[in-house]
């Protein structure tokens, strides 16, 4: 899940870590991605459900940055990476100290 994201990282020399939660309420699964340069305070959290055919269906992609109030919401991986690709050099500026 979200392979095309995961090589925009490392291509970036981004760390990042993975990991899954399944919540005992909601049926859906969510899946958290976390990532930055030194520190991992920035995060991916997908909630997807399996269709019937076994597949991932990805309902919502929320990215959540060190330190924001409210979460950016995109409905697929291909609106993530725009955005991220328009905004890679804040990234990228935040690790310059």
């Amino acid at each position: 899940m979200l392979r095309k994201t995961k090589n925009f990282l490392q291509a970036n020399n981004i760390n990042y870590k993975k990991e899954h939660v399944n919540p005992l309420i909601v049926p859906e699964k969510v899946y958290v991605l976390k990532f930055g340069k030194t520190k991992l305070n920035n995060r991916f959290i997908v909630e997807h459900t399996y269709t019937w055919t076994g597949r991932i269906k990805i309902n919502k992609i929320s990215l959540r940055l060190h330190g924001q109030k409210s979460p950016r919401e995109f409905p697929n991986e291909r609106e993530l990476l725009h955005y991220l690709k328009r905004n890679i050099e804040r990234y990228n500026a935040d690790v310059k100290e």
